[in-house]
């Protein structure tokens, strides 16, 4: 049963357990507030009859009944809201590193605005939920069980008369869940839809000032926001044409116990007590019972929300061993196949070998698959056909994780945080001293600005690095390489944003790093590889060409092309 919760509402172990100890003591609460209605039966009893009990026997009653209450609301607030809390945070945390986990073939379907959507909003729908709808309801199902049953057993007649509304009201909420999904959906596409329109235009406001573009686009934003606030609207009349429709249908419980009361009072089946405590329990019982049927709805509302979690808890995670046992890091590629989830293959048949020790350049036109090629050298892909190995092990049996031990890597978009360059540096090695980091700065060619800096060392950058320019950002991700200095290298196009001074010194410091190291390089450039020991020219997601540089120019092929624009471009002027 545990285990079906846990699906069910997206939760761990322990959050199944309390959500049980919920439900328990929500329902012993309710069923606690009835004993108030059983001492007012009793006293109303002796009246009936002409006297009336010790009062010290109403007074502590009254106070065992206040006592017993407050013990039951106060186990059921603790295992309820506060035990929401702590399952709020550990879903979050749970969610976060099953992200952390997955690769990144399933990032390539989402967007950002989505998934955040998901850890924060969707998380805190559903910590409403437990604090405030499902333990509720479940609780009030089983009060009202025991309440019926002991309805029944005192009078079947009145218990049915009593009791018919609420199956039919509950079927009522139960059955517009259909409606309320579609309409839950169509509420969280619009919602995502203006998160990623925002989200957008913060990140393009440069652009679109200088394009003069702002209005334009902004009415478009507008309609998107527009588009939240009437799909919102659509969602919430229809669960309330459900929820009010079935409440009305409850109200009519309590005329037909008074009717059935009466027929029966009439013919003398029932005496006058027993009619007026079936009243008194029914009184007792509905209202209740109208936020119950709130509750159910909300509860179904949830669906949405679930298998949004669920799709990131329940993705099938990359896994492997996490012993490296590789000899050496020459990285192999045996006739490798990649194709992308909507079925366009990307790579056919490629086949080379990296060597360590040398200098592995890939290039060739735009969207012939170099990069794909590098993630998938780093296992951020899973391959659709052949083998990839690093020092001759099948990278698919290591843990990814433990596998990018093994790898320096240098992307082509660089993305830095809003902390200091020595804490932006620092991430490429957890626990590097500053001396450490400011040694692999230095071979990245950083100090140079930094000393310009106002807090040199300890200057704030800005989110993503916005206080410094594409160079200077470029060479803070060059300099985690060096600090990390793992034995194998992955460049891509890691100087594209230097001017030529600098890219020369990075490339003369590079050349001390790569000793005894595998370097793959993704370059347009072809000054960039002209020093490479061999290139691997990939063209339409095959291996056109490979071979040392001076080879493939006598060739005469794509490279020696390559090289003979480039040539052309470099003597262009204005």
């Amino acid at each position: 049963m545990l285990e079906k919760l846990q699906r069910k509402f997206a939760l761990s172990e322990k959050g199944a357990k309390d959500l049980v100890k919920g439900c328990l003591f929500c329902a012993l609460q309710n069923v606690s507030f009835m004993l108030p209605v059983g001492i007012l039966f009793k006293l109303v009893g002796e009246l009936k009859n002409g006297g009336m009990g010790s009062s010290v026997f109403y007074i502590t009653a009254c106070i065992a009944a206040l006592a017993f209450i407050a013990v039951a609301t106060w186990f059921q607030y603790n295992s309820t809201f506060f035990a929401t809390y702590i399952e709020s945070g550990v879903r979050r945390i749970t969610l976060a590193e099953r992200l952390r986990k997955l690769p990144l073939s399933f990032f390539g379907k989402k967007d950002l605005a989505d998934l955040t959507s998901t850890i924060m909003a969707d998380c805190t729908v559903l910590e409403t939920a437990f604090s405030h709808y499902i333990c509720a309801l479940v609780g009030s199902f089983i009060s009202t069980t025991i309440i019926g049953l002991s309805l029944f057993s005192v009078n079947s007649v009145m218990a049915l008369a009593a009791l018919w509304v609420l199956p039919v009201s509950f079927a009522i909420v139960y059955f517009s869940g259909s409606v309320q999904d579609k309409f839950n959906r169509l509420s969280m596409r619009a919602k995502t839809d203006c998160a990623d329109g925002i989200q957008e235009c913060i990140e393009t406001i440069r652009d679109l000032k200088a394009n003069n573009a702002e209005e334009k686009y902004l009415s478009g934003l507008y309609e998107k926001i527009d588009c939240v606030e009437k799909s919102a609207f659509k969602s919430e009349l229809a669960t309330g044409l459900f929820v009010v429709s079935a409440q009305l249908v409850l109200k009519f419980g309590i005329a037909t116990t008074a009717l059935a009361g009466a027929l029966l009072y009439r013919n003398g089946s029932l005496d006058i007590l027993t009619f007026f405590m079936y009243l008194l329990v029914v009184s007792r019982l509905y209202d209740p019972m109208q936020a119950t049927l709130t509750n159910l709805a909300a509860v179904i509302s949830l669906r949405t929300n679930i298998s949004r979690m669920n799709e990131i808890l329940y993705q099938p995670i990359q896994e492997g061993s996490e012993t490296l046992d590789n000899n050496g890091t020459d990285i192999v590629f045996e006739n490798v196949a990649f194709s992308y989830e909507d079925g366009e293959q990307v790579l056919k048949n490629v086949s080379f070998t990296a060597k360590q020790g040398e200098v592995t350049a890939l290039v060739g036109p735009s969207g012939g698959g170099k990069t794909t090629v590098s993630r998938l050298a780093a296992r951020f892909w899973d391959i659709s056909e052949g083998k990839i190995t690093v020092g001759g092990t099948d990278i698919s049996k290591i843990e990814p994780e433990t596998l990018l031990s093994l790898y320096s890597i240098v992307f082509q978009d660089v993305l830095l945080f809003n902390n200091t360059v020595m804490e932006n540096i620092r991430i490429g090695r957890h626990g590097a001293t500053d001396e450490e980091v400011i040694a692999a700065a230095k071979l990245a060619n950083v100090d140079e600005f930094v000393e310009k800096l106002p807090d040199k060392w300890n200057t704030l950058i800005g989110e993503n690095g916005c206080e410094l320019s594409g160079g200077e950002r470029q060479r803070i991700s060059i300099a985690r390489a060096f600090l990390k200095n793992a034995p194998i290298i992955l460049l891509d196009e890691a100087t594209a944003s230097l001017d030529v001074e600098n890219e020369t010194l990075i490339q003369t410091a590079l050349l001390r790093l790569i000793k005894n190291k595998t370097v793959l390089v993704i370059a347009h450039r072809m000054r960039t590889v002209s020093s490479a020991d061999k290139i691997v020219v990939l063209a339409d997601g095959v291996v056109a060409e490979s071979g040392t540089p001076d080879e493939l120019k006598q060739k005469g092929g794509i490279f020696a092309d390559m090289l003979k624009l480039q040539t052309q471009g470099g003597e262009w002027t204005i």
